[in-house]
């Protein structure tokens, strides 16, 4: 692919994330590698990554996805904090 191809591949894949109603998936990081694009950063679930990965697939027909996205739970969010904590 042509390198200015490749840009608006990187690009598109950045807005359709950017565009997501869900705030992570908005701080996902893509970059170009060789003729894919990679997903890397940190999620929520297992949902999310999937989710990231959907959306970029949608807007780029035909370029594969590399997702390499990292599911990281938040033991805050999912755990009330005690008093004495």
């Amino acid at each position: 692919m042509a390198l200015s191809l490749l840009t608006d591949v990187e690009v598109r894949a950045r807005e359709a994330l950017a565009a997501s109603s869900i705030y992570v998936l908005r701080e996902i990081e893509v970059d170009l590698d060789g003729g894919a694009i990679r997903l890397t950063g940190n999620v929520d679930s297992f949902y999310h990554k999937q989710l990231a990965q959907e959306l970029v697939k949608n807007v780029l027909d035909g370029v594969e996805v590399v997702n390499a996205l990292r599911v990281v739970y938040n033991r805050e969010r999912s755990q009330p904090r005690r008093a004495w904590e």
